[in-house]
């Protein structure tokens, strides 16, 4: 036990740096200020992601995606990201990942960048037909030119594996992802911690055993001061897993 305890202790003190980037004390009236959030999509986008998986010791891993964010009918790129980090699954229904990411703005006049620090925690029922799953993201935001904050991000979902007969059959996934930010937020927005939602439903193919392919559509809504802004985006992500050797 005392062994179990020492080797989560670099976790829990990345988790207490994520929050205290966003406990600075904050009025109503500096949560109106600022520029609206960046992470809004505008008209139909389309999302690109990938992600690499490579099998270290034991059960870890580690976890590298990269994040490519079109809007106005997949015309012009407004976001991408490359994010990284260590993966920890101490039993098959715990995940915990601590991250660092690096976004870029292109084109946008407020703001050009931004450093994120994640602790990803995801639980996940055992292997059936039908999976229910819950992803934890407490994340410490530090953007070009503003305060920085915290904000917690809660997505349940689900997992059917269709019954469809196939050596590796497609599973329907379905979530829905609620985004807080109770401390400080330097971006403006209609005053409620409440700041974003996204509903996503999709379709993941295992293409091989180190290869999967998911087609998801996603309703995102952003709150922002004249309202909520809802958009619909299209959205591709590849993930590759390196073997394990044997």
């Amino acid at each position: 036990m005392v062994r179990h305890f020492a080797s989560s202790k670099p976790i829990f003190t990345f988790a207490a740096l994520v929050l205290m980037s966003g406990l600075v004390p904050a009025s109503l009236h500096a949560q109106q200020r600022g520029p609206e959030d960046p992470e809004d999509d505008k008209k139909i986008g389309l999302w690109l992601d990938q992600g690499l998986s490579t099998p270290l010791s034991g059960k870890k891993s580690f976890d590298l995606e990269f994040h490519e964010r079109f809007h106005e009918g997949g015309s012009s790129i407004y976001e991408y990201f490359v994010q990284g980090g260590l993966a920890f699954r101490p039993t098959p229904w715990l995940t915990v990942i601590p991250i660092y990411r690096y976004q870029r703005y292109p084109g946008n006049p407020a703001i050009m960048y931004e450093n994120r620090l994640q602790l990803n925690v995801t639980l996940t029922t055992p292997p059936r037909r039908l999976r229910f799953n819950l992803r934890t993201l407490i994340e410490g935001r530090f953007p070009d030119d503003r305060e920085a904050s915290a904000r917690l991000r809660f997505r349940p979902g689900i997992e059917y594996t269709l019954p469809v007969r196939m050596t590796r059959p497609p599973v329907l996934v379905v979530n829905n992802e609620f985004f807080l930010v109770p401390w400080n937020n330097p971006f403006a927005n209609g005053g409620s911690a409440f700041t974003q939602n996204r509903f996503q439903i999709g379709v993941r193919q295992q293409v091989t055993d180190s290869v999967a392919m998911r087609i998801y559509y996603l309703w995102q809504s952003v709150n922002l001061p004249a309202g909520w802004d809802t958009n619909r985006i299209v959205g591709i992500s590849l993930a590759f897993r390196v073997p394990r050797r044997s």
